[in-house]
């Protein structure tokens, strides 16, 4: 059979790591586009055996070169987002305009698949313009594209994400750490590998589902998941439920961080819960249940901020 070839976006982030290693294990050739190789490159070719990873460097809204690389290639994957806007990255230019111009190429050059990620509970949060960047993406790729494959997962973790590993850093080092919303809103945290699970299924049986919510199988408050991490990094910590006023100040100077801590908008998503919406088919429909429990998979590498490090022991 002969081996197809995924050009993907996206591929040195944790997703992108995990994603490389599944594809390449499983023998299909992958051409990964970086914007600095120099930076980038020998993370992406660790992924894999030799002769299964081309690394191409270009701008992504350079469109003349990147057509070129949908000549060769039978499915494309973009897994390119930010959390935050900054110069020349914006919510408008990465999630709308970027994908749309993948879905197009893909059309034009009749690839198999197109499998974008976007983000769970965008539909509800109207008053962020990080969700309405996305929705607006995903308009633009079903538009021009419908055979594309759209997942929507909630907050994924792993030992390479900046979402445990933040807060884990953070917790180590603030004997107090602000509550926003009481830390009430949910969340189905997903592992890097389940989400890469569910990729690798949509690839290998030619799933064409539209939208699929990828969630872990845990619903925990954004309380929950601190706790968590404060016994895990065997900490005593005060967990502090700030007024929302003091929550707007605080995000509009930590915004003006390179790499803030919380933004304006980051605050407003906060507002509204991340999981299912009943609305859409999700990973457990689609034979893809979660197997990765959220407190199990951050103690493997939780040792990192604790005393002692790895010789230090907790049980679970």
């Amino acid at each position: 059979m002969k081996a197809k070839n995924c050009l993907i976006f996206g591929g040195s982030g944790q997703i992108g790591r995990h994603l490389l290693r599944k594809l390449t294990k499983n023998n299909y050739k992958v051409t990964v586009v970086t914007r600095n190789i120099h930076q980038k490159g020998h993370i992406i070719k660790t992924q894999g055996n030799a002769g299964y990873i081309d690394i191409v460097e270009l701008n992504i809204f350079e469109e003349a070169k990147i057509r070129k690389l949908f000549e060769k290639a039978d499915i494309c994957i973009n897994l390119i987002g930010i959390l935050y806007e900054k110069r020349g990255s914006t919510f408008k230019n990465i999630h709308t305009l970027f994908p749309s111009i993948l879905a197009k190429l893909c059309k034009q050059y009749n690839l198999k698949h197109f499998i974008h990620l976007s983000a769970l509970g965008i539909n509800q949060a109207l008053d962020s313009e990080y969700a309405k960047s996305k929705l607006a993406g995903e308009k633009e790729i079903l538009k021009n594209f419908p055979l594309s494959t759209i997942l929507r997962p909630s907050v994924v973790y792993s030992v390479d994400d900046n979402f445990t590993t933040s807060f884990m850093t953070l917790l180590s080092r603030l004997p107090i750490f602000p509550l926003y919303y009481s830390g009430k809103t949910k969340f189905m945290p997903i592992h890097s590998s389940d989400l890469v699970d569910v990729i690798f299924n949509i690839i290998s049986n030619n799933i064409y589902s539209q939208i699929i919510e990828c969630v872990g199988s845990e619903i925990i408050t954004l309380r929950e998941i601190l706790q968590k991490l404060i016994y895990l990094i065997d900490k005593k910590r005060l967990l502090l439920p700030v007024p929302l006023f003091f929550g707007k100040i605080s995000a509009k100077i930590l915004q003006l961080f390179p790499e803030p801590l919380i933004t304006e908008d980051q605050l407003k998503l906060l507002q509204y819960d991340n999981i299912v919406s009943g609305n859409y088919k999700t990973n457990f429909d689609i034979g893809n249940p979660a197997k990765c429990l959220f407190e199990q998979e951050v103690y493997k590498y939780s040792h990192m901020w604790r005393e002692g490090g790895q010789f230090s022991k907790k049980n679970i």
